[in-house]
């Protein structure tokens, strides 16, 4: 086996400590990779990383930990990426990780950390000169540990290769110099220090104190560390040292948007042409069905609203899906290249424009349901999926008109769904949902109650129920009230758990909550189950609540 030279670049210092892989490594990479050389903000970001994911994942019990990691990570990615490329995906990646920080400081979830990892996948990526398309993700999240397992060998040879001749590669132009000119200095430091330290009882008292309580915290840090702990930390150091060393990624090489094709007619035109003039007159018929049974009408008692709005609503979705596939699948191919091109093209259309008023149907029919009975984190979930796939429709129409090829459309149809999710896990949809109800009980409409008494709802949906409080129906008044109750019983239970476990259980909206809570400790205490009155329990107050609601479920 032949060895090939592993020095080969030379450092701004006139060092050469660039890396060649040699044939033996290449068992997980080509050979001839080049490495630049190890720099000492790359160590910086590698140590502090490491230590931030062991405090805010390992040592975690909530969600302000990874909160924390998610706002740090970008920073010391930034500080460390050995080859950066300040792109305007980079700054777009930052600024959604931001945001969903905050959203996990304030209220957060697992779908939401889950999504903190993929935008710390894309920000690499983008850190690192690649568009963050998610199909490239797949491939760049894959490389990792084996980019992981690599930069640590390249760190370990420059490790066993490291003497202060050379220390001007990592640290400072102050310290390239001679073994004297870096001991001198730090003895003179540490000599001189400790007599203006012995000269005052007071710092020697301080000092010592100190010095006490940072030995006896590292006893107990090192005393704390588990195997598994251990093994944490290391599989971390790799994964970060891929990020901050990625492998490079395929490009693929594609012809200009705009290039010159032979004109030549193609054998699926008929049976394309007449597809859109058959579908067109189809959408026709049915959109002026739908508008006129369903559009500026009073529902009478007894309207399914369940299958017209709800399952009505998803399978008309499922049509425009299918109609976005058609018009990808039809303008393609041999089609781009035929003179007949521009009546298809005016066919498309007349259908896109019929595929518009599709989507004002679906979203008339979920606003229909939303009317009848309220808002819920399903109906949210409805609306941003109509709006992902009439995205991804216009995304088909941009295809057509700037003849884009296929892998255009999937990179991009998946940022819209992608970014369809990002905005359910990063937006307060429980404070939304439970606001519109409660906006409406107010209103004088009891009906969105069944939403506040069949499902869940985090702390920050918990807030917006206050008002119900005051509420003029007394059945939903007093199940609120028990309601909240029973939340504020719970949450003080919960408290004092979370204080064995630290500030990474600490949510912003779990606390105002218990403030809010709190301050209404009059009205708990005047409700006829706080006391021996006789009264009806609470529970059974929230029982009858749920049974008053139902009626509209």
């Amino acid at each position: 086996m032949t060895e090939i030279p592993r020095e080969s670049q030379t450092s701004i210092d006139g060092h050469d400590d660039s890396t060649w892989i040699t044939d033996e490594e290449s068992f997980f990479s080509p050979p001839l990779i080049k490495q630049p050389p190890v720099l000492l903000r790359e160590i910086v970001a590698l140590v502090v990383l490491v230590l931030a994911c062991d405090l805010t994942l390992y040592r975690s019990f909530g969600f302000a930990g990874p909160g924390v990691l998610f706002l740090i990570a970008p920073l010391m990615l930034g500080i460390g990426t050995v080859q950066r490329r300040w792109g305007i995906s980079v700054w777009v990646m930052l600024l959604l990780l931001i945001l969903l920080s905050l959203r996990l400081l304030w209220c957060g979830s697992w779908s939401a950390v889950v999504a903190g990892f993929v935008l710390i996948g894309g920000f690499s990526m983008s850190l690192a000169g690649f568009r963050p398309y998610l199909t490239r993700g797949l491939i760049f999240t894959s490389q990792l540990i084996a980019a992981g397992y690599r930069r640590s060998n390249h760190y370990f040879r420059v490790l066993a290769q490291f003497s202060f001749r050379n220390l001007g590669r990592f640290s400072p132009v102050i310290l390239s110099t001679n073994l004297l000119a870096i001991i001198l200095p730090i003895m003179a430091l540490i000599t001189f220090a400790s007599i203006f330290v012995l000269a005052n009882p007071d710092l020697v008292k301080l000092f010592g104190e100190n010095l006490t309580h940072l030995v006896e915290w590292l006893e107990e840090v090192m005393v704390e560390v588990e195997v598994g702990e251990f093994l944490f930390c290391l599989a971390s150091a790799g994964i970060i040292a891929g990020l901050l060393r990625p492998d490079p990624l395929t490009s693929e090489s594609r012809p200009p948007p705009n290039f010159k094709r032979d004109s030549i007619k193609s054998l699926f035109y008929e049976a394309y042409r007449n597809t859109l003039i058959v579908v067109i007159g189809l959408f026709s018929i049915y959109l002026a069905f739908e508008f006129q049974t369903l559009w500026f009408r009073t529902f009478p008692p007894g309207f399914h609203y369940s299958g017209y709005a709800h399952e009505g609503a998803a399978w008309l979705t499922v049509a425009l899906g299918l109609a976005t596939l058609m018009l990808s699948l039809i303008f393609r191919g041999s089609i781009l290249n035929d003179p007949r091109l521009p009546r298809l093209r005016l066919l498309s259309s007349v259908w896109s424009l019929l595929n518009l008023l599709l989507v004002l149907a679906v979203f008339n029919r979920l606003f229909i349901y939303i009317g009848f009975n309220g808002m819920t984190r399903m109906r949210v979930v409805g609306l941003l999926g109509v709006a992902s796939v009439f995205g991804g429709f216009l995304l088909v129409l941009r295809k057509i008109g700037r003849q884009h090829d296929f892998t255009w459309l999937i990179r991009h149809q998946l940022w819209t769904v992608a970014f369809a999710g990002y905005l359910y896990v990063v937006l307060p949809v429980d404070a939304f949902v439970n606001q519109y109800n409660v906006n409406r009980i107010l209103a004088g409409d009891p009906r969105p109650s069944v939403q506040i008494a069949a499902h869940p709802t985090s702390d920050e949906g918990w807030l917006c129920l206050k008002p119900l409080m005051n509420c003029t129906d007394p059945v939903i008044q007093a199940g609120v009230r028990g309601m909240l109750d029973l939340k504020r019983e719970s949450l003080e239970n919960q408290l004092l758990k979370d204080q064995q476990h630290g500030w990474t259980t600490r949510q912003i909206a779990t606390d105002r909550l218990v403030s809010q809570l709190r301050a209404s400790k009059a009205i708990w205490t005047s409700e006829p189950w706080s006391n021996e009155r006789g009264g009806p329990s609470r529970q059974s107050v929230i029982d009858q609540f749920q049974r008053y609601s139902y009626q509209w479920y």
